[in-house]
């Protein structure tokens, strides 16, 4: 259900009360970039944020009402954007089953948004509940995203929440915090479901993954999911085109990009079986979803030998 404005959130938390603890400007407050600290970030709180959208078609109550109309607005440009952002939750929780069959017990969930049901802590101990400990790092630089992540994340000891840039990814992986939670003599799967797609081409997202890469241990993985409209119709590229031009005139940057690019990135990395393919297609069962508004999501996990 979507909470009206003002009305109580899970745990009592009232959401006007949530949006003026967090400092939140008026219209026309310096958007943040990669450069911001997060001490000096805050939000217009006429700008849709990206990680309230994304929870809004996720069927969340973390949004508001500018927020949800720009929703309505991404949703009439591309309809299937909604289904893009179910296939990266499909993709996330079938990548996560894979990595804890495969002995995987530390995770970094990158852009993670409000981790509610279906985040990486409540699909990794219900596979493994014999190790509840399975220990979570989650990072995003959205002020509410974060705030609300550590309320819902309080008493969970197994669990941290960053206000942190992906872009860092040295910052992220040498905090203090991180280091305090995770084993780095043992294989940590970093995750960028349904994040890159947001970083444009001048932050250069191979170097940033590259900065994952390289300083995770050796066992390691990286699991990427991503916009892509290669296999589309025309009339669907055409749709694509249109919601990137919607998310850049009122939300950020928005890119579709290819397979080959993708490949590019993982250079140095054992691309897991079934390789880079449609996320939906991505060691799939038969429950997941398919059809054409589902092809336009890329999905890859790889391996650090």
């Amino acid at each position: 259900m979507v909470h009206a404005p003002g009305n109580p959130l899970p745990g009592g938390c009232n959401r006007q009360h949530a949006i003026a603890s967090l400092n939140i400007r008026a219209k026309g407050a310096q958007v943040p970039d990669a450069n911001t600290p997060p001490a000096h970030r805050s939000l217009d709180p006429e700008k849709p944020s990206i990680a309230r959208v994304n929870d809004y078609f996720l069927g969340g109550s973390f949004n508001t009402p500018v927020d949800r109309a720009f929703a309505a607005r991404a949703l009439r440009a591309l309809p299937a954007m909604k289904t893009a952002a179910m296939a990266n939750r499909h993709f996330l929780r079938r990548v996560v089953t894979y990595l804890v069959e495969n002995g995987v017990r530390q995770f970094v969930d990158l852009g993670c948004g409000i981790p509610t049901v279906g985040g990486v802590h409540h699909v990794a101990r219900a596979l493994t509940p014999d190790t509840p400990d399975t220990a979570v790092v989650y990072v995003d630089n959205d002020p509410i995203a974060v705030a609300q992540s550590k309320r819902l994340l309080r008493d969970d000891p197994a669990t941290v929440v960053l206000d942190a840039d992906l872009r860092h990814p040295t910052e992220i992986l040498d905090h203090p915090a991180v280091h305090g939670l995770l084993d780095f003599t043992r294989p940590i799967a970093v995750l960028m479901i349904g994040v890159l797609h947001f970083i444009p081409d001048r932050d250069n997202p191979h170097r940033i993954l590259a900065g994952y890469r390289d300083n995770l241990p050796r066992g390691s993985y990286l699991a990427l999911s991503h916009l892509s409209d290669e296999a589309a119709s025309p009339e669907l590229q055409a749709q694509v085109r249109d919601g990137i031009r919607t998310y850049q005139n009122d939300a950020g940057p928005l890119a579709a990009r290819s397979h080959a690019t993708l490949a590019s990135w993982l250079t140095e990395l054992e691309i897991i079986p079934p390789g880079i393919t449609i996320a939906n297609a991505w060691r799939a069962t038969t429950n997941d979803p398919t059809g054409t508004d589902h092809d336009l999501v890329l999905g890859a996990v790889a391996r650090l030998p």
